[in-house]
């Protein structure tokens, strides 16, 4: 139950002056749907204005508040701009431009013969000086000489940057005084301001110091929360699993192990055979052979007389999965099935009947294996594939099937740099697959000018004609998935036009059936070519696709264009991976596209790609997928996440833990920031 010193800031934003149901659906889709969305919906940048008495004193490009007599208004035929023309006191004339229907209010705005005064940026276009669309025209300058500094936030459609900024203030005002959580020290030597100022002042300008306390708060609510996960986890009491050695003994493997595999296996077993339960990330690169060394896992828990269970992201990924453990597992005598959302009548009571008398030793699925009628006779080991697509509630979920705390694996494929391995997954001990498997083949990865469209198809085909089958991976046009499908149909037609109906299409809208129907045409090989979005990414093994082409590659960002290249050199027959790029590329996007072709190490591209992102350009999360964090910039997770974690270590040793005088207030940042699933923890203990 949140505290009621947190009640104001919980509060629906519909509670708020002037908010109605028209207003709420923009509001939704930016997330801000309570004061305490709006409170952390910080400014993007920050407008700078001076006021000037005469235009003559400011520069072209700068942004300023002048006072202006209007003179004239010119309506243009058809199309064309509105201009009002205005004067400043000294005659020096500016034309005001509005285009579209902003013409209305600027006849509303600017009466001819008044006096206006007028913000925004001023402009040059011939000889004329001009402020295309002014930010703000009023007739009494007192509340706009008072905010030389102006926030701009981010909008969607329906908002306007006046509206947004009256709703911030409004949410402001709905925040108390909080407790200090942050060990007293530590905010001295930093000379951060307290919360609440922090949080006014970071709406008011560039200031660093409330914009780096507010981030610190961030990542001082995960780290404790996290630290809280380690330590109940480590009371809990598990399963000790000892295997006698003998279904793994029996496992015929196509190759012999890695080192990185066998040291991987000995420091799960290792776990396994604690009274603890085991919390273990399994780190490793594309085609490093996670599934093995997670069968290894799973296959101690069942010679050990115990269940386990494969969580998969989706359900095409938890069919390959499941088809990957049974195809390895053969000759064991391990039974194993999946079980996913599509799951119905029989088929299902039979499978929830094996799970619940313990029948089946391996269940594979989505989301489905931990709903309320899924029971198991003696579930003691879970492992997680692309940890990243679940939370940490999902996990403990799953965790309480078992009669005990099961033993969780969890895995990811995406490399994930040093910095962000602390904030992501500081609960958990880490194994790391730092080797690729003999016999794979690299990649042959070329960057080619969009232009050469023809050339590329061309090449398409020789290779489809000669028996191959390939990929082809739309681009990320805005951040609408509506119009990246409209990009995947469009190049999915045209494909289609040249190679008839050997073409298939997955994306995320498709419904389960239809996507999973596509994905067996091209596993199967009766599709040639898979066009996709990203929905790709991860988990779609096809050895014999061995081309892959990603349009528009400058749009992703390094680790997706990573994942992406490893759904090919899958099998032993070389493999290329062509990224087409677009006519104008930033440097950034250059040095992008320059280090997928030099490497093919996905930890170095993690480091990389944090250090071409660090303080500067980020992707967004959609095309980076890289931090958990609103608040916290890359910048600031690389500086200030070691503190927050010291801090917590400190808290939990040294300052009474959550009952201690600092801890009351440190469970008001759990809740603020929702990692309160820290404390539903400490009382579940």
């Amino acid at each position: 139950m949140r505290p009621d010193q947190l009640n104001s800031l919980f509060v629906e934003t519909q509670a708020l002056d002037g908010v109605g149901p028209k207003l709420m659906r923009p509001l939704e889709k930016l997330g801000l749907t309570r004061v305490r969305d709006l409170a952390y919906h910080l400014p993007e940048r920050f407008v700078e204005r001076r006021k000037v008495e005469h235009l003559d004193e400011a520069a072209v490009g700068e942004q300023i508040v002048v006072a202006l007599t209007v003179r004239e208004h010119r309506a243009s035929s058809g199309r064309g701009p509105y201009r009002v023309l205005a004067e400043d006191a000294a005659g020096n004339v500016c034309t005001l431009t509005y285009f579209g229907r902003a013409s209305y209010t600027a006849k509303k705005l600017l009466p001819v013969g008044e006096k206006r005064w007028v913000a925004g940026r001023l402009d040059e276009y011939g000889q004329m000086l001009q402020i295309v669309h002014p930010d703000h025209v009023v007739a009494d300058a007192t509340a706009l000489l008072g905010q030389m500094c102006e926030p701009v936030y981010r909008l969607s459609e329906g908002l306007t940057q006046p509206r947004i900024a009256g709703l911030v203030t409004q949410a402001l005002d709905h925040a108390p005084e909080l407790p200090e959580w942050i060990e007293p020290g530590l905010l001295d030597r930093q000379g951060w301001q307290s919360w609440r100022d922090a949080l006014v002042l970071a709406h008011r300008g560039a200031d660093k110091l409330a914009r780096d306390r507010l981030a610190y708060d961030e990542l001082l609510a995960n780290s404790l929360a996290l630290m809280l996960v380690r330590q109940s986890n480590r009371a809990q009491s598990g399963t000790p699993l000892q295997g006698d050695g003998r279904l793994r003994d029996t496992l015929s493997l196509p190759f012999a192990l890695t080192g990185a595999q066998k040291r991987s296996i000995g420091e799960i077993e290792g776990d396994l055979a604690q009274g603890a339960p085991m919390l273990r990330l399994l780190q490793g690169d594309v085609g490093s052979g996670k599934t093995v060394v997670a069968l290894s896992a799973m296959l101690i828990a069942i010679e050990a007389g115990a269940q386990a269970a494969m969580l998969a992201p989706t359900e095409i990924l938890a069919r390959q999965h499941f088809e990957t453990l049974t195809q390895m597992a053969a000759g064991t005598g391990v039974e194993i099935a999946i079980l996913t959302g599509r799951d119905k009548g029989r088929a299902r009571e039979s499978i929830l009947m094996g799970l619940h008398d313990g029948s089946i030793d391996i269940v594979v699925g989505t989301h489905a294996i931990f709903q309320d009628t899924v029971t198991y006779k003696n579930l003691a080991l879970v492992v997680i594939d692309e940890q990243h697509r679940f939370g940490v509630g999902q996990r403990l979920m799953l965790a309480r099937k078992g009669r005990r705390t099961p033993h969780t694996l969890a895995m990811t494929a995406t490399p994930i740099p040093r910095t962000l391995t602390l904030a992501q997954y500081g609960e958990m001990d880490v194994s790391q697959l730092d080797e690729l498997p003999p016999g794979r083949q690299a990649i042959d990865t070329r960057v080619i000018p969009v232009e050469r469209m023809d050339d590329i198809v061309g090449a398409l085909d020789r290779h489809l004609s000669g028996g191959g089958q390939a990929y082809w991976v739309c681009p990320m046009v805005t951040d609408n998935e509506s119009d990246d499908i409209a990009a995947a149909e469009a190049r999915f037609a045209a494909l289609k036009e040249r190679f008839g109906d050997s073409v298939a299409m997955v994306h995320g809208q498709l419904k389960p059936d239809a996507k999973d129907a596509a994905m067996e045409r091209f596993s199967r090989g009766e599709a040639k070519l898979l066009v996709a979005t990203t929905v790709i990414e991860v988990g779609v093994d096809v050895p014999n696709a061995t081309l892959m082409v990603i349009e528009q590659a400058e749009r992703f960002g390094l680790a997706q264009l990573h994942q992406l290249r490893g759904r090919v050199g899958r099998g032993s027959d070389k493999s290329v991976c062509l990224l087409l790029r677009g006519e104008a590329l930033s440097d950034t996007a250059r040095r992008r596209l320059a280090l997928m072709r030099e490497t093919q190490d996905g930890f170095r591209i993690a480091e990389e790609d944090l250090e071409l992102r660090g303080g500067g350009e980020l992707l967004g999360t959609r095309q980076s997928g890289d931090t958990p964090f609103a608040v916290a910039s890359l910048e600031q997770i690389q500086t200030l996440l070691p503190l927050a974690h010291d801090d917590a270590k400190l808290l939990m040793q040294r300052d009474g833990g959550l009952d201690g005088e600092r801890g009351k207030a440190a469970r008001l940042l759990l809740y603020l920031f929702e990692r309160d699933w820290g404390v539903q923890l400490l009382r579940g203990g």
